[in-house]
């Protein structure tokens, strides 16, 4: 059940949170998850973090443990700890374990999460802060010389790592990139810019942020009926009363740009012309657009996303290893598409 995406396309699957996990049962589930995500050929796994969460670090220690090549896509927040201290957490996986991990950079959170820790950093300099926290870690991990910054929020002087990265360990690094300050904070760091997509047809691309790397985050449910998709979405994501009331709650609180875009954007029924569906994020299941409905419509939409340059896509969590199958089964018929749209050109 392998998700053969061409070498330019990158593919994340999501952990399960420890909150929503007993304890007795949530390392066991996380190496499930982590396996499937290998099986089924993904590069990665998002690991996330926040105040009420294991931390991702330890999590990616023993994921490496039972796998093989899988990448931990690390949520990296800079109020957590010194920039030093995550490049030698990545140098020293790479020098146990030969393994590689990948970085979400972070520049925000939930607003009590911050404000519990004496943060009240405005929206746009929380980037720049991230910007000289991204700057010093990869400085670290190149290794060239000593990295020195006389930053606003960090000042280092000639600081060196050992033990020193391997060679083709580096990790790959992404960030939130719907704002314009985030999209500015990719540029600097050279990270990929991931989006929390509108529909296709409205979503900026590659053209649009001026040749940055860019992806999305979006969950899939592809069946081979609309029918069976959309029973599957229900049952998945059932609408409630109470989830309504806590989406627009946090709607009301957060100063993230990707929330509010797509809280702005209007509900409307997801069909052949595009699968594209909010409700559960507007149910406050997830935080992530779905693309739901037959194969072939959600592969039309993920080609039209490949097309506009998002090489990255990071998977919302999947249930079962089952429904890696059917996310292949999409992807498969998206990439034959982009293929096909290429050699026509």
């Amino acid at each position: 059940m392998t998700i053969r995406a061409p070498d330019s396309l990158t593919i994340y699957s999501t952990c399960p949170q420890s909150k929503d996990v007993a304890q007795a049962d949530y390392l066991r589930t996380a190496v499930r998850h982590a396996q499937w995500s290998e099986e089924a050929g993904c590069a990665g796994m998002l690991l996330y973090t926040d105040n009420g969460l294991v931390d991702p670090w330890q999590l990616a220690h023993a994921l490496i443990a039972e796998t093989d090549a899988l990448a931990p896509l690390v949520a990296v927040q800079p109020i957590y700890m010194h920039p030093y201290w995550v490049a030698k957490q990545i140098a020293s996986l790479a020098f146990l374990h030969g393994r590689k991990v990948a970085l979400n950079m972070l520049a925000g959170g939930f607003k009590n999460d911050l404000l519990a820790l004496g943060d009240d950093t405005p929206h746009d300099d929380r980037y720049l802060r991230t910007v000289e926290y991204t700057t010093i870690v990869r400085g670290l991990l190149e290794g060239r010389q000593p990295v020195t910054l006389e930053g606003k929020y960090y000042r280092v002087s000639n600081l060196t790592l050992a033990p020193a990265l391997p060679e083709g360990l580096f990790p790959d690094i992404l960030i939130s990139g719907s704002s314009d300050a985030g999209v500015a904070a990719a540029r600097a760091i050279g990270a990929t810019a991931i989006r929390y997509p509108k529909p296709a047809e409205q979503e900026a691309g590659e053209a649009e942020l001026a040749g940055i790397a860019c992806g999305v985050r979006v969950g899939i449910i592809a069946r081979e009926s609309a029918d069976r998709a959309w029973r599957v979405a229900g049952e998945r994501f059932p609408a409630t009363r109470q989830g309504q009331i806590l989406h627009r709650l946090a709607s009301n609180v957060s100063d993230s740009v990707w929330h509010r875009q797509l809280a702005d954007l209007e509900e409307r029924p997801a069909g052949a012309d595009s699968p594209y569906w909010l409700g559960p994020f507007k149910n406050y299941k997830t935080f992530c657009p779905y693309l739901v409905g037959t194969y072939e419509d959600v592969a039309a939409e993920l080609a039209r996303y490949v097309a506009k340059g998002h090489r990255a896509f990071i998977l919302d969590i999947a249930p079962s290893a089952a429904e890696f199958e059917h996310i292949n089964i999409a992807f498969d018929l998206a990439i034959q598409q982009v293929s096909h749209a290429q050699a026509a050109a």
